[in-house]
């Protein structure tokens, strides 16, 4: 096999980027509002609008759950977004973040089967975002969170989540806890080290870090043997300038040596390396990596470029190393999160999402990879083996059953065939579409 050299990597890498503005152009944004149901002749909307719907307006009227049941509240999932932490590319606002809702909107769609709808807001007060939410809940059976910069996305998370009675997720946090929890446990397996005795190293402590934390913290990881750092250095309770904030509450939980320092002296001994913080290459160096223990696992997860390149670390010594990009081995990306986690969620019609549904969908994407197996370049399903989503979407959906935050019960059986069915069909209606030619091919590649 022909050795791939950097200059080919990188070159790869940022292939991507120039393809992407003339295919948005040329759909012209990448989802749309199509008809379900049938329209055999224009009476049928006598069925569908007035005076028909009426009757369906007082069954809700009567009952508001018949809402579930004859609307399409069941499937449908508000991206909400204030574009103030868009990727790696910082506040610019939900204009600019709009491609990025739509291409949520279109994984939710196509992994999932979920109507979601990209909402870019106009403000950045963490109350309006709160307000505005609860006044589309009527409409949306779960809200998805996206690119809201901390500190206040952890308040207005946790705020909906008590006030709503619909799910409500931020993907930056839980969705980003869930695909690396699960590449954790197979990357684990493979170097023969447990996760309760690993020692972890965090290069950022911002939203994603800090629910990624919680959530290994709750899947078996001892805090005190993580290390969190940020932009100034190792949290500890000597930083005065951390007091008062959420930060300290890291720092009491974690660092239990009491290690202070850089990044360096962080990662020193350390079996794990988990990365998100802001894009490289160069955040990280070859000789940060050189420190850690041996057979240590990189998670290196920055977009759009990562805070040192795969080849890098393994260099330096990694022997598992994972990105956020589906360019390199081991891509660890939260759309094999969100999409079968609404999924699941969805069809119990659950009213919230806890941490242990997360740990549930982890877990069964690790066991998905496991079956498969699993080696240093495959430590986590990818986007194309579709059958992990029906899978992943049934293991949440028993938890939130176990858990009582269901509205209904479904067997094991019953929820598979029907979240099975569901993706199933968006694929196969995307194919028909695109044979039939109302997908147009795209224009020829400039890369």
């Amino acid at each position: 096999m022909k050795k791939v050299t950097k200059e080919e990597l990188l070159e790869k890498a940022s292939r991507w980027g120039k393809i992407a503005p003339p295919y948005h152009a040329f759909y012209q944004g990448k989802v749309e509002v199509m008809p379900k149901c049938a329209i055999r002749t224009i009476n049928d909307f006598s069925i569908w609008y007035t005076p028909g719907v009426a009757a369906v307006c007082r069954r809700i009227v009567e009952n508001p759950d018949v809402a579930f049941e004859e609307t399409s509240k069941w499937n449908y999932v508000a991206v909400v977004s204030d574009g103030t932490r868009v990727l790696g590319l910082g506040n610019i606002g939900g204009l600019a973040g709009l491609p990025v809702m739509e291409g949520k909107a279109l994984l939710f769609k196509y992994l999932g089967g979920v109507d979601a709808f990209p909402l870019s807001i106009a403000t950045k007060d963490a109350e309006e975002i709160i307000q505005f939410c609860k006044w589309i809940e009527p409409t949306f059976g779960g809200i998805n969170l996206e690119d809201i910069e901390k500190p206040k996305c952890f308040y207005i998370l946790e705020r909906l989540r008590k006030e709503l009675e619909i799910p409500i997720w931020h993907d930056d946090q839980q969705g980003t806890a869930l695909v690396i929890l699960a590449g954790l446990i197979n990357a684990l397996k493979i170097v023969g080290k447990k996760l309760g005795e690993v020692k972890v190293t965090f290069i950022g402590a911002g939203a994603a870090c800090t629910r990624t934390f919680y959530v290994l913290k709750a899947a078996g990881v001892n805090p005190g043997h993580v290390i969190m750092t940020d932009s100034k250095g190792i949290l500890h309770t000597g930083r005065e300038d951390i007091k008062g904030t959420y930060k300290w509450e890291l720092a009491e939980q974690t660092n239990a040596e009491g290690r202070t320092g850089g990044i360096r002296d962080a990662l020193k001994g350390s079996d794990v390396l988990i990365a998100l913080s802001r894009p490289g290459p160069g955040v990280l160096k070859k000789e940060d990596i050189a420190v850690m223990a041996d057979d240590a696992i990189v998670f290196s997860c920055a977009n759009p470029i990562p805070e040192i390149w795969p080849w890098e670390a393994k260099e330096a010594g990694a022997r598992i190393v994972a990105t956020g990009r589906s360019d390199f081995p081991n891509q660890v990306n939260n759309s094999l999160g969100f999409p079968a986690v609404f999924r699941g969620a969805l069809d119990v019609r659950a009213r919230t999402i806890t941490d242990e549904m997360c740990i549930a969908g982890a877990m069964e994407l690790a066991k998905f990879a496991e079956e498969k197996g699993i080696d240093e370049n495959y430590i986590i399903p990818t986007m194309e083996e579709w059958e992990v989503f029906p899978r992943e979407a049934v293991a949440v959906a028993l938890k939130a059953i176990e858990q009582g935050v269901a509205r209904r019960k479904l067997s094991r059986d019953e929820l598979y065939e029907r979240a099975s069915s569901i993706i199933r069909r968006t694929q196969e209606i995307v194919k028909l579409l695109m044979e039939k030619g109302y997908i147009a091919p795209p224009p020829p590649s400039p890369a």
